[in-house]
């Protein structure tokens, strides 16, 4: 009997290593990465299903916000690649699969951690880009006596106002996946009483950049809020770079759920209106990162001491 368990577990591994490094028998570079008919007909490689939590087995619960610093060589994963010529279609950063489907409309986005409002890529694509007009492309508008009409934006004024080769009067700004910061999530700690231990569940998550505007600025600004859910199965079916095995990659989903990378509180509900640590302990780090671990303290003493008496 157990022979037989590890022939099909052998046989299962087998076909994901298949589905996934069909370079060994792509028969021309366009076949990397792509699947066969038959494992397309017979993939059924899904994010595995949340279980339905009754209102009444949660005992106790907190929802906590935390960032992620992309600094930190545990979050690498999440980072990189951030140059996709020198890499194949198949590696992308976590920022760039989010940013893509925001583009083709594929995910709901939202304006802040408590999904409220909704957003459209076209209200943070500002954000992302910018273009402005050097000093020389100035001086030649004012000798045409132009001025700018609304909404008329400076690549799109060699051809609105018929001045040939203005484009290389205009200075373009891209906020890319090597200026991301951080991602910033929200998620939930509850215990569950059925299966009496303390669990987690991602509700949201958020990538911070520099507003294009103002790239010398420290200060960065959460582009978009993703309802998690809505993002399981497009990150189920990107993958990160595995150190330890590149012929088993990792999925973002699966990174995120099973909390494989670090990250800090930075608020928790609370009474006040869920205010943020920085608006209690102003100007002093240090005062903040301990204030994040007392937070994070409540959460795992809490299990600990369902067990003592």
């Amino acid at each position: 009997m157990k022979k037989i368990i590890v022939l099909i577990a052998a046989v299962a591994f087998t076909g994901t290593a298949v589905a996934q490094n069909n370079i060994l028998n792509a028969k021309s570079p366009e076949e990397f990465g792509k699947l066969t008919e038959e494992q397309v007909e017979n993939n059924n490689d899904t994010p595995l299903p949340y279980g339905y939590v009754e209102q009444r087995d949660v005992l106790w619960q907190r929802t906590v916000w935390e960032t992620i610093d992309l600094d930190e060589r545990i979050n690498f994963p999440l980072y990189y690649p951030v140059d996709t010529i020198r890499v194949g279609k198949d590696r992308r950063s976590l920022f760039h699969v989010l940013t893509d489907a925001a583009i083709k409309g594929d995910l709901p986005l939202y304006a802040d951690s408590y999904f409220n409002e909704k957003r459209e890529y076209a209200d943070i694509e500002n954000s992302l880009s910018s273009q402005t007009i050097s000093e020389a492309g100035i001086n030649i508008l004012n000798d045409e006596g132009i001025i700018l009409e609304e909404g008329v934006r400076p690549l799109d004024v060699d051809t609105t106002y018929n001045i040939p080769g203005f484009d290389q009067y205009v200075n373009v700004v891209t906020v890319g996946a090597d200026n991301v910061k951080e991602y910033r999530i929200r998620g939930v700690w509850y215990f569950d009483a059925r299966q009496s231990e303390l669990r987690y569940r991602l509700i949201g998550i958020c990538p911070v950049t520099p507003d294009a505007n103002f790239m010398d600025s420290d200060e960065g600004v959460e582009l978009f809020w993703v309802y998690y859910p809505d993002a399981r199965q497009l990150l189920h079916e990107a993958k990160a770079f595995n150190t330890l095995n590149s012929a088993r990659p990792i999925s973002f989903d699966h990174i995120l759920n099973s909390r494989r990378f670090n990250a800090l509180i930075y608020k928790m509900d609370n009474v006040q209106g869920d205010r943020e640590i920085e608006r209690y302990i102003a100007d002093n780090s240090l005062m903040q990162l301990l204030e994040s671990r007392r937070l994070n303290e409540i959460i795992r003493n809490f299990e600990l001491d369902m067990w003592n008496y």
